[in-house]
């Protein structure tokens, strides 16, 4: 019989070029199939806080609200050094002068808007919009300042913005960890045996698209028009990593001590079970 789940993940390059074998069927599933559902990140938070998914994509700030009903999985995430969100503005300067400022997130619940509460507090006047619109708000002086994320850290630069912090740099500097961006939950309701299969499913999908990446760059292309192939390139080279194959001790390290330091500030509630469904 089989088991469909429904599966969401956003259009960047890095997720599509992750689960193109999976959903396309381009490894062994035996039974299982996927219903795919393409958002922006911000999208997918809200879906799995509604619990509409059954397997989806989400930002690790997001994880510390969903711990009770997602398992997060071994496989798929986004986690690594040197690609962490940027905070950008019109003008060069210091993290202290937007204080109180408005400052523009691709969401609440991001990854992004998590360090940047973790970095010090006085940013919380936030405005969410979507990730590809930011920096035209930037430099258009709509906001003081905005927290890129993505492709826009390759792009930021042609439109005469300036960096005021790598995010990621800070939190590299200050912990030794890794950066845990965004992973892949699934409904802990599945059962731990299922939740195993569908991690090794995945995992083998991650493999697939190493050995073979020319395969999925139609898929890529699809839902990444806009971005040339040097771009894409450098985003998937950026964001798909070994943690993207199996976390290991060292990005299980990186997300957890992500989580205490939230708990710590009361920006996520605590949570007793297990990451792991299995």
């Amino acid at each position: 019989m089989t088991k469909t789940l429904t599966l969401g993940y956003s259009p960047c390059p890095n997720d599509t070029f992750i689960f193109d074998a999976l959903v396309h069927r381009r490894i062994p599933l035996g039974d299982l199939d996927f219903q795919e559902r393409l958002e922006d990140v911000e999208t997918l938070n809200a879906l799995a806080l509604a619990g509409t998914l059954d397997m989806t994509k989400i930002s690790y700030h997001a994880l510390g609200h969903l711990r009770r009903d997602y398992a997060l999985l071994r496989s798929g995430g986004a986690l690594g050094r040197g690609c962490g969100p940027l905070v950008v503005a019109r003008e060069a300067g210091e993290m202290s002068a937007l204080r109180g400022q408005t400052i523009a997130i691709p969401g609440r619940l991001t990854t992004a808007n998590l360090l940047l509460q973790l970095y010090g507090e006085g940013f919380d006047q936030v405005r969410i919009m979507p990730f590809d619109r930011i920096m035209e708000a930037v430099a258009r002086g709509e906001v003081a300042a905005g927290v890129i994320i993505h492709e826009s850290r390759f792009t930021y630069q042609g439109l005469g913005l300036h960096k005021i912090l790598d995010l990621g740099q800070w939190w590299e500097e200050t912990t030794g960890r890794p950066i845990p961006l965004g992973g892949i939950l699934i409904k802990r309701s599945l059962g731990a045996a299922l939740i195993r299969e569908v991690d090794e499913a995945l995992r083998r999908s991650v493999e697939f698209a190493f050995a073979h990446p020319q395969l999925s760059r139609p898929y890529i292309k699809a839902h990444a028009q806009e971005l040339a192939d040097t771009v894409i390139d450098s985003h998937i080279g950026l964001y798909v990593n070994p943690f993207s194959l199996d976390l290991g001790e060292e990005g299980l390290a990186a997300v957890t001590t992500l989580l205490a330091r939230a708990e710590e500030r009361g920006l996520i509630p605590p949570c007793e079970l297990p990451l792991f469904g299995y």
